[in-house]
């Protein structure tokens, strides 16, 4: 299981954005990377965002390198389905996307979203800037205060570096899938609980 390079193609262009999937991203702009379900939901929501460049679907979090769906999807790999978002911090905080993260599944369920069971599809954030850590970990425990109110348990949500978890991108058929396929299978789903408004620092934090 693993491999030491990429086992198929990955597409080059983004098809709703047409923007290139894996770079060269302009001068400015900003990775982030976020695990939160089944991948492709999460992608749609990022990529309707304003202010995101593109969106890239992917695997990490995990230890084997070059990893196949079919793979990551046995637990055995150590993977989560994750959403790799490049910005715009002129036009979208950071903070702004983690909103969305938070606010687009239920990140109490540990191993689990809805339909969706296994270590592939538990909740992370990848902080690529200590500034992305402190807001996400700000966010996070803000969070937990609101879904804590509505009745909701503890958070199960990883806050990791990415750079110490290399991202693969997943297999074309992944990339973009509910463009391709409108009607197709969205397992995302939020628990109707808001994140409180961030303190002034935090929302700036790109």
């Amino acid at each position: 299981m693993g491999r030491d390079a990429l086992a198929y193609a990955v597409p080059e262009r983004h098809t709703v954005l047409g923007t290139p999937l894996q770079g060269p991203c302009p001068e400015g702009f900003e990775v982030a990377g976020f695990a939160l379900g089944c991948f492709w939901g999460g992608e749609r929501a990022f990529w309707r965002t304003p202010g995101v460049w593109t969106t890239l679907t992917g695997f990490q979090g995990g230890f084997t390198p070059h990893p196949v769906d079919d793979e990551v999807r046995t637990g055995l790999t150590g993977h989560a389905e994750t959403v790799r978002v490049v910005f715009d911090p002129a036009k979208v905080a950071y903070a702004r996307l983690l909103r969305l993260f938070w606010e687009s599944h239920d990140p109490t369920q540990g191993f689990r979203q809805g339909n969706d069971v296994g270590t592939h599809v538990r909740s992370i954030v990848f902080a690529h800037t200590p500034a992305q850590r402190a807001a996400a970990e700000e966010s996070r425990r803000r969070y937990q205060q609101d879904l804590s109110a509505a009745g909701y348990g503890a958070i199960t949500t990883e806050i990791l570096d990415a750079g110490d978890h290399p991202f693969y991108p997943a297999q074309a058929l992944h990339q973009q899938y509910l463009d391709k396929n409108p009607w197709g299978y969205c397992g995302a789903g939020g628990t109707g609980v808001e994140l409180s408004e961030l303190p002034k620092a935090a929302r700036g934090a790109a």
